[in-house]
């Protein structure tokens, strides 16, 4: 069957010009004249044509497309940094290619498969842990990949995280500074070292004051886990006056329970805060007391570091810490307010 797509040949005739004229016209960067670009795409709306990008960019090398892989889509930080990525990467002329990954051990193989099969140029992974084997596959493919929300312990790829351990440091102080005495601690997924970063420095800020946690739980960054752990932790009669907990989308859940399942006054009873600063936590029904995590910064420097890599081919091992703030609203009180 004949095709009757319009093509860039049929463009140039229209116009009176060669065919390196049409292409350099929707080569993004090239440089045309106002006349040229103006003769150009008025032909091309006559003829209803569409170059197809995706070929000219293979033709160079490049398909100006960055894989990004991300856990989920639920807690709405990521949904955040998905909009910011895409966004800030569409501004310079790239597009965002987005896997979410399934809950099993070898997605993270097959997502890593489909992103070399699209030919990204660069690969972003948020808050996943990348295997070293599946790593040197995206080197030897010569995928530069960079860390978003996450480091790895070997310091092998470039990062971008917010400053997790003073995070944690400020939560303490926070709630030292309150009064509180009988603080518990609800963690993220153990093996993340945004988790365990948090968590360290919340400990540390307490141990300068004589303090260890007075109860722990896991919630593993899970709204059902770290509804669990709440039930767990304030079914007891001598539950802390106040929890820290890893994340945002957790402190809701955790909230939640308190209110509704455990009829535990916030902050009258306990106070709570979290980490992330996402919108939701400025929602009146929570007002959450949260370490803000500087996400548009963080994604800025993410994207120049990550251009920088796939133009001028350079190897970043850089981790970039962005400094973070406390963010004081009504789901915390003094201790005095907390019914004994």
């Amino acid at each position: 069957m004949a095709s009757n797509r319009v093509t860039a040949a049929q463009v140039a005739e229209r116009a009176g010009v060669s065919k390196a004229a049409v292409s350099r016209v929707f080569n993004p960067g090239r440089s045309v004249s106002p006349s040229l670009a103006e003769k150009v795409t008025r032909a091309a709306e006559q003829l209803g044509y569409s170059p197809n990008l995706l070929a000219r960019s293979l033709s160079l090398g490049r398909t100006r497309m960055i894989g990004l892989i991300v856990p989920y889509l639920y807690n709405q930080y990521y949904a955040e940094v998905l909009e910011q990525i895409s966004l800030a990467f569409q501004a310079v002329n790239y597009r965002v290619l987005v896997f979410v990954l399934p809950k099993t051990a070898s997605a993270i193989e097959h997502v890593v498969d489909d992103l070399l099969r699209y030919r990204v140029d660069g690969l972003v992974v948020a808050s996943v842990v990348l295997s070293s084997q599946l790593a040197e596959r995206c080197i030897e493919a010569g995928v530069p990949i960079l860390l978003f929300n996450r480091v790895e312990g070997h310091g092998s790829f470039p990062s971008v995280t917010s400053d997790n351990l003073r995070g944690g440091r400020s939560a303490a102080r926070h709630l030292l500074s309150l009064g509180h005495q009988r603080i518990g601690y609800i963690a993220g997924w153990e093996d993340a070292s945004t988790q365990r970063d948090r968590e360290s420095g919340f400990r540390e800020a307490l141990q300068t004051q004589g303090l260890e946690l007075h109860s722990r739980g896991v919630g593993n960054f899970i709204r059902e886990d770290a509804q669990a752990a709440a039930r767990d932790m304030f079914a007891r009669p001598d539950h802390p006056s106040a929890v820290f907990v890893a994340n945002d989308f957790m402190a809701f859940a955790v909230i939640d329970v308190l209110r509704h399942a455990l009829g535990i006054r916030v902050p009258e009873d306990v106070s709570v805060m979290g980490y992330g600063d996402i919108a939701m936590a400025a929602w009146p029904s929570y007002d959450l007391t949260t370490i803000h995590q500087p996400t548009e910064k963080m994604v800025s420097r993410a994207v120049s570091m990550m251009l920088e890599m796939i133009e001028e081919k350079t190897e970043d091992t850089t981790s970039v810490v962005i400094p973070n703030t406390l963010v004081v609203r009504t789901s915390t009180a003094k201790f005095g307010k907390i019914a004994t």
